[in-house]
């Protein structure tokens, strides 16, 4: 490795074979590259912790949504599609504290225009809807429940 975007190809490629080549850097004692290429390796790691709460907030949303907008067609797996969702996005956030809700509400709309698209085409008609709040999307409960109580 002697350029940055040597070291960003191979990130690109795999960050465990980044691991393996700074650690080979700096057992050969060539600690300005082990420097660059961890510096890559750990802005390599954030960029793909960001895609993937970007992803989980759009499946989250679009739950959200279909369960707004489709009533009759609520399940058990919607609901625990929404916890498990909820539950990816905190594991997230306690590994990159910085992916906060002042992240989440940077993306909120971009998301929340993916999901709608995503929940109306599974869906089969356009819900209508202009958005979702927080408490919609990460408060309020989802469950069948009260409809088994009785």
């Amino acid at each position: 490795m002697k350029t940055k975007t040597d070291w960003d190809n191979l990130a690109a490629a795999s960050e465990y074979q980044t691991a393996i080549e700074i650690q080979k850097r700096l057992q050969e004692e060539k600690l300005m590259e082990a420097d660059v290429g961890l510096g890559v390796l750990i802005e390599s790691m954030g960029k793909s912790k960001k895609l993937a709460l970007k992803s989980q907030l759009i499946r989250l949303m679009s739950y959200v949504i279909k369960w707004k907008c489709k009533p009759q067609r609520r399940s058990p797996t919607w609901a625990v599609t929404i916890l498990s969702t909820r539950n990816e996005i905190e594991d997230i956030q306690e590994e990159i504290p910085s992916l906060n809700r002042d992240y989440i509400e940077f993306i909120w709309e971009q998301c929340f225009h993916k999901a709608a698209k995503q929940a109306e085409v599974e869906i089969g008609k356009k819900c209508g809807l202009d958005s979702l709040s927080w408490e919609e999307v990460f408060e309020r409960e989802y469950s069948l429940f009260y409809l088994y109580e009785n």
